[in-house]
């Protein structure tokens, strides 16, 4: 592949936290794939750290001082000029007004939509559709719950704002749990936005028409390419399960157990630094599961966390 290029990038957000507005800077005339619009930042110098090439960068390009920086994707793209790595971080919180002092034009676009300029640099792609996730993943817990309770507890998670849902209780007889996921299906209707993967039945996913698909860490070694869903998600627990679903290209993967949880009390956990250095080089967003409350969302996402998944503590 010859030298690589560590890039620092920048994706700044405003508003809504859960539904908020990103930066986009347009690439100006005399630079490689001028008039491309793309998440401001650039090369990391040596012996600089990819977090203080991002403060530079952007005080350079933006004027703006980064006070909140979360490391969050990490990709290689191969260019004509150069192969780069491209390290994301989610920028939450700075100083000033963000101007183009080495770009052609700024826009802010909303998350989730299909982006209103073009030509946007190819790298970027991926970038956007991961934007679109939400920062909540909700597991279905109706063995615990009751099937009436965990639909009850659905709707109101639904209209309180939940958007990612995984019908998982894989111990649920099979017509039983055919009839779970379509009852989650009629429940999602209401909320356009919100998104239902099966967990490891793709007939299953088939027949009620989900959203997606979340394969466990052991169907993703048996098969060959992404299955032909709108999500595709995997449950990964170690770097090999990482680097397969990326190599599927995978919409997003769920890492852990990050810390002890209910049912397993006495398993310590791969913890939180454990967590950022699998995640480090993950192209792909990346929810920590295992012990996870709405309250260690920020804990996560500092950690390079996407988001968190949940079992019990999303209601």
């Amino acid at each position: 592949m010859g030298v690589i290029t560590e890039v620092a990038a920048g994706v700044l957000l405003r508003g809504d936290p859960a539904a908020p507005e990103f930066l986009l800077a347009q690439r100006p005339p005399g630079k490689p794939y001028a008039g491309y619009w793309e998440f401001p930042g650039g090369k990391v110098e040596a012996g600089e750290t990819a977090h203080a090439a991002l403060q530079r960068e952007l005080q350079e390009e933006l004027g703006i001082g980064v006070e909140q920086a979360w490391p969050w994707v990490c990709c290689e793209f191969s260019y004509p000029h150069a192969t780069v790595r491209l390290r994301f971080f989610r920028v939450n919180a700075w100083r000033g007004e963000a101007a183009a002092i080495e770009h052609s034009g700024l826009v802010w676009l909303p998350t989730g939509q299909a982006a209103s300029v073009a030509p946007i640099l190819p790298a970027n792609g991926p970038i956007l559709r991961a934007l679109a996730l939400p920062p909540v993943y909700a597991l279905t817990n109706a063995s615990e719950n009751g099937i009436e309770g965990e639909l009850e507890r659905l709707g109101k998670a639904l209209r309180d704002g939940l958007r990612l849902i995984q019908v998982r209780d894989k111990t649920l007889p099979v017509n039983v749990r055919l009839d779970f996921a379509r009852r989650v299906m009629q429940l999602a209707e209401a909320h356009p936005a919100a998104r239902i993967l099966v967990n490891d039945d793709l007939q299953l996913a088939t027949a009620v028409a989900a959203h997606g698909i979340h394969l466990s860490s052991a169907q993703l070694w048996r098969i060959q390419e992404k299955p032909q869903f709108p999500l595709v998600a995997a449950s990964c627990h170690d770097a090999d399960e990482l680097a397969q679903a990326a190599r599927l290209q995978l919409d997003f993967a769920v890492l852990g157990p990050v810390l002890p949880t209910p049912s397993h009390p006495q398993a310590a956990g791969i913890g939180w630094q454990r967590f950022a250095q699998l995640g480090g080089r993950s192209p792909l967003p990346l929810y920590a599961l295992g012990g996870m409350q709405p309250e260690l969302l920020a804990e996560a996402c500092s950690h390079g966390a996407h988001g968190i998944a949940m079992l019990r503590g999303w209601h």
